[in-house]
């Protein structure tokens, strides 16, 4: 995807206490209220698990800035389509 800048990882290659991170990084940048799931922070990370087991959220690598986080899918289509059209015009 978008001459291979970016790259999906698959989130069962990667060390539990590594993805709980970025779950948990997720959360925090999403503004989610870590009181709603009755569990804080572990009820939120039980839940995007189980979206990644869904397949409605994946782990992107971007190789150019060499940082690694959580993305919806909506995320993933909609960076991967601004940026095409942005390469375009360059």
């Amino acid at each position: 995807m978008n001459d291979g800048r970016f790259i999906e990882v698959p989130y069962r290659m990667l060390p539990p206490e590594t993805l709980e991170a970025l779950l948990e990084v997720f959360v925090t940048r999403q503004g989610y209220d870590t009181t709603d799931t009755g569990d804080g922070m572990r009820g939120w990370v039980g839940e995007l698990r189980k979206q990644l087991d869904r397949g409605d959220l994946l782990i992107a690598h971007d190789l150019q800035t060499e940082t690694t986080e959580v993305m919806t899918l909506a995320q993933w289509r909609a960076f991967g389509r601004d940026l095409a059209d942005d390469e375009e015009e360059g």
